[in-house]
Order: structure tokens, then C-alpha cells, then sequence
């Protein structure tokens, strides 16, 4: 599987809480850089998918792997799509979608997610990691995911029954392209419009996802200007 495979990071200008996210410095190079760079240590076949010229202007100067894609596209998963039709992917390639404005994905977590996805043969696995903070049990921007037997049950902002088995889920997702081209094609569930969690969509249309156990942390991903702060602080501390 692993050579028909791929990652593909798409990169969506337009933030709300952070001016030219993609672009944002940290500590010398840009966040969409760092994105890229880490995914590569894993392999060359690493795209980035943007709707903005100003992102491929930038993203030109360090590879040519990218794609401009429409800028009317209402998530992630649909960029990707549409990136993965125009490099001409067969039905059979797996897709890894890593987010944008996570520059700090490890690859042994990339790694995992692979020999899951190999393993368990779901329809789309992505990943989780234990909730060290119990503030984040209630913290509606922390989502939760509980799993039976690997394979999520459900994905919540906040739980009001048992949580014990609860773990911090981790905003990547993997899936052949076949699939994908039949996840774009739903409509939007009342869960998914009512949390605003997309996979919500994908398990109410009968789709499997496995969920991979990370046993580490992951630093935490870009949305804020603390956000920068901190990742600019992890940085000089490496």
C-alpha cells in the first residue's frame, strides 16, 4: 500500500482568527512550510492544496508540489478532492489529509496511521491521544471521540455520560480516493450542522472509521495568535 500512497495538506487562506494563517512566521519559516516539511520526512509524495495565489507563490519557493484548488470549498475534505482528481490519483491511492495548521505531526503518527489502515481495512481512520487536562473534558473546542474495538462510536464536543474512555481526537484522516469521491457526494447531517464536526457525517452514513491510539502528545496546531506564541516558544526550546 505504501506505494500508492500520499499526503495531501490543504491550506485555506481565509482564517478568521489568524490574518494569512499559511503564511504566519514561526521562528523562521512559515507554517505551511513546516507542515510540508515534516510530512516529507515520511514521503516525497506530499502535496499542498490552497486556494490562494499569494500561498503558491510562497509554497513555489521551496517545491512545486502544489495545486490551486477552488475558493469556494466549504472544508478541507473537498480541497483535497479536488487536488487528488487534478494529479490524476487512481481510485486505489491512500490518501492522508493532514491539516494545514498542524506543523507538528509526528511521524510515527503518520506511521501508525498507515499500519492501521492496513490492518483493520476500515472505510477512513484517524487518530487520538489521551486527555491529560480534565479541563478539557468540557471544553466544547476539545473534541472527544469514544471507540469500541478501535472503530469510533462517536465523536462529541462534550460528553455528559461516562467519559473514561474518552481521548482527545486528532483532526487527520486517511482513505483511499474511491472513497473520498463517495464522502463528498453526502449531504450534510443535523449532527454534523448542530457540532460542526464533519466525521459526524461520514458514521451516519454507515461509514467505518477506525480510530488510531497515538500513546504520546502532539503539540497543539495553529488556529490563534497564542497559538503562534507557543508554537514560536516550542520551537526555540527543541
Amino acid at each position: 500500500m505504501n506505494d500508492n500512497f500520499a499526503i495531501l495538506i490543504p491550506s485555506r487562506i481565509g482564517s478568521t482568527r489568524l490574518a494569512n494563517k499559511p503564511l504566519v512566521d514561526l521562528n523562521g519559516k512559515s507554517l505551511i512550510q513546516r507542515v510540508f516539511n515534516q510530512a516529507t520526512k515520511l514521503t516525497e509524495d506530499v502535496f499542498i492544496a490552497t486556494d490562494s495565489q499569494d500561498v503558491i507563490d510562497h509554497v513555489k519557493t521551496f517545491t512545486n508540489n502544489v495545486v490551486l484548488t477552488s475558493n469556494t470549498h466549504i472544508s478541507g475534505t473537498d480541497r483535497v478532492y479536488e487536488a487528488a482528481k487534478s494529479l490524476k490519483f487512481d481510485d486505489d491511492t491512500f490518501i492522508i489529509n493532514l491539516q494545514g495548521d498542524e506543523p507538528f505531526v509526528p511521524v510515527d503518527l503518520l506511521e501508525l496511521i498507515l499500519k492501521d489502515y492496513a490492518t483493520f481495512k476500515p472505510d477512513v481512520i484517524t487518530a487520538s491521544q489521551i486527555i491529560t487536562d480534565k479541563a478539557d473534558l468540557n471544553n466544547p473546542n476539545c473534541v472527544k471521540v469514544k471507540s469500541v474495538d478501535g472503530f469510533a462510536e462517536d465523536f462529541q464536543r462534550v460528553f455528559e455520560d461516562d467519559v473514561s474512555e474518552l481521548r482527545h481526537h486528532l483532526g487527520i484522516y486517511g482513505y483511499k480516493l474511491s472513497t473520498l469521491e463517495s464522502l463528498i457526494k453526502l449531504k450534510p447531517t443535523r449532527r454534523e450542522l448542530d457540532l460542526k464536526l464533519e466525521q459526524l457525517r461520514f458514521m451516519d452514513n454507515k461509514f467505518s472509521i477506525y480510530v488510531s491510539k497515538y500513546p504520546n502528545r502532539v503539540q497543539g496546531g495553529i488556529d490563534t495568535q497564542d497559538d503562534v506564541d507557543k508554537a514560536i516558544s516550542y520551537l526555540k526550546n527543541l
